[in-house]
Parts: C-alpha cells; structure tokens; sequence
C-alpha cells in the first residue's frame, strides 16, 4: 500500500473507544472500520444454501443451536437472579 492509499480521520475520545472496543485480537484499525461499515446482506441472500447439506450436518446444527439457546437462557436466569437480589 502506498502513501497515496492512506487517508488520516480524526475521532474523538468516545468515537475512538468505541472503535477501539469494537476491534478484534489481531485486526487493524482499517479492518475493523471496513467490518462495521460494510453493507449488511439481505436474509434472502442466504435461502436455499443449506438445501443440499446433508441430514447428519443439519441435525449437528440443529443439536448446536438448541445447546446454545439453553446455555443462553442459563445465563440469562443468573443474570436476573443477581438483579433480583437487594
């Protein structure tokens, strides 16, 4: 990359904690601005790709999905718990 390719932005305390706070392990700066800035794809974009995904791949995600969802609602339970108490 060249100097030519490389713009400098001014950001404020918050703007730049945020940003800061928003990167990954190992991303740049510029990584993580072009992350959140990229246009969000439509849902319609991803019908039909798992249609040819083998029964025994969906039912491991399936498996996966539910697992998550419990651990979520787990967590969720403790978290308003802890709020609860006086």
């Amino acid at each position: 990359m060249s100097s030519m390719d490389i713009k400098t932005v001014g950001l404020d305390r918050d703007a730049y904690e945020l940003l800061s706070r928003a990167k990954k392990k190992g991303e740049s700066f510029s990584d993580t601005v072009k992350r959140l800035a990229r246009p969000r794809r439509p849902l319609s974009d991803f019908a039909g790709l798992w249609k040819d995904a083998p029964k025994k791949d969906l039912e491991a995600f399936e498996a996966w999905r539910r697992e998550s969802r419990e651990l979520g609602i787990e967590k969720m339970d403790k978290l308003i718990k802890r709020l609860e108490k006086p």
